[in-house]
């Protein structure tokens, strides 16, 4: 029986996560841990990537999380019958019993993130207690929600922060101890980054971890249509049940501050000069030769300025936009939001070169959202389109403004290191 969404007890003022049954691969039954592993659905979004993870091991995650076939309605219906199948044959098997897990990235710059793996009782908005700072969109959250009601599954955990008070008490204290034990599971991924597990089923221990939580909201890291998605099956649903809760990974930024990467921009049909010529008298327009680290450099130390965006095409070289004309942002970003969120870049790109003089929609045909910096340069070079490339936002900005109820353009950070899909899932029949 499910642990989560089976009880009737009021709710709680904070945040409740809830031990689960862990279903993980069987290490025998599978070529290594890292083979079955992927990045979260959103960051797989080249078909190169897909398949260079398909082939990596024929039970890979990415053939649940990102099932390919000719309608949506069958690759939702080839996720569920491979998961089945996956259980069927032990691939996949459940912990013996429910528990939260401490989970471990490690990588060898030094970076050093920990947290807590479980399945978080799903709140509503004006209970303050998970807070978004992007926009959704809503076919995006359909989708999710299709494949999440075929398989009956959490595939992924989204990733949620929360600022603790940074002393070694409590749950930091308690994540502390159990990552001096031997884990559960270690592997080292492709992009050489090691991950730990280690499971908590101790009663005193979840009780610590509960009592804490309940005294805090979380920011959405990384997994805002997955949330939105969390929601929207948990309205379908008469509660108590198992979609009361989804499944998440919470790190306390203030032991474990997160690096905050942009997700940047390529417009799909619309070569980098007719953008660059749309800027004259508008936007200042400088040309930098690559190579590509010093030009970001250049961007970096723009955007301490002014709004500042990277531009670069098939012409092969990089073109730095910043100082707009006070007037013309007077004129196109909204006057009823907070200074914080008109002076966002992404603000400026949606609210003003976007929509008044790019006229670009944002939609899949228009705009692809990358998060790897080389990669959209690489396609804006192959394919004729802009490559509009972004200088990341600071985590406090984004916090303050998720306090204040105010939702940045989506895809306007990206937050890590993301928390790798194929460690642990959760099947809403355990």
């Amino acid at each position: 029986m499910n642990t989560a969404g089976h009880s009737k007890a009021t709710a709680p003022r904070g945040l409740e996560l809830t031990p689960f049954r862990g279903l993980r691969y069987d290490p025998d039954r599978v070529g290594s841990l890292a083979a079955v592993t992927s990045p979260p659905y959103d960051v797989v979004v080249r078909p190169d990537g897909l398949h260079h993870l398909q082939s990596a091991d024929p039970h890979n995650i990415v053939r649940l999380i990102l099932p390919e076939a000719a309608t949506p309605e069958e690759r939702n219906a080839q996720a569920a019958e491979t998961l089945r199948r996956w259980r069927a044959e032990g691939v996949l098997t459940p912990d013996p019993e429910p528990g939260l897990y401490v989970y471990e990235q490690r990588d060898g710059d030094g970076l050093v993130q920990r947290g807590v793996i479980g399945a978080l009782r799903v709140s509503e908005p004006d209970e303050r207690l998970v807070l978004p700072h992007e926009d959704v969109m809503p076919h995006i959250v359909a989708d999710r929600a299709d494949l999440m009601r075929a398989t009956s599954a959490n595939l992924e955990p989204l990733l949620l922060t929360y600022r603790g008070d940074d002393t070694a008490a409590g749950t930091a204290g308690l994540i502390e101890r159990t990552a001096g034990r031997p884990p559960l599971l270690a592997t080292t991924t492709e992009d050489r980054v090691h991950h730990r597990l280690w499971p908590v089923t101790d009663p005193a221990d979840l009780a610590v971890i509960r009592e804490e939580l309940s005294a805090h909201q979380a920011l959405i890291a990384d997994g805002h249509h997955r949330w939105a998605t969390y929601r929207r099956l948990r309205a379908e649903h008469p509660s108590p049940s198992p979609w009361d809760h989804g499944l998440v990974l919470l790190v306390d930024t203030a032991r474990y501050p997160l690096r905050v990467r942009a997700i940047h921009r390529l417009l799909h049909g619309l070569p980098v000069a007719e953008a660059l010529k749309a800027l004259g008298g508008i936007f200042r327009v400088r040309r930098l030769d690559p190579p590509l680290p010093k030009a970001m450099d250049a961007l970096a130390e723009a955007a301490q300025e002014s709004n500042a965006f990277l531009l670069t095409g098939d012409d092969g070289v990089f073109h730095l936009v910043d100082r707009p004309d006070p007037a013309l942002l007077d004129r196109t970003v909204p006057a009823d939001r907070p200074e914080a969120w008109r002076t966002l870049d992404a603000t400026v790109l949606h609210t003003t070169l976007l929509d008044h003089v790019w006229r670009v929609p944002d939609d899949p045909a228009h705009i692809a959202y990358i998060h790897d910096t080389a990669a959209t340069v690489d396609k804006a070079r192959r394919d004729g389109g802009t490559a509009v490339l972004m200088h990341p936002v600071h985590e406090d900005v984004v916090r303050e403004l998720a306090r204040q109820g105010v939702t940045m353009p989506r895809k306007s950070t990206s937050f890590g290191p993301k928390p790798a899909s194929g460690l642990v899932l959760r099947a809403l029949d355990l």
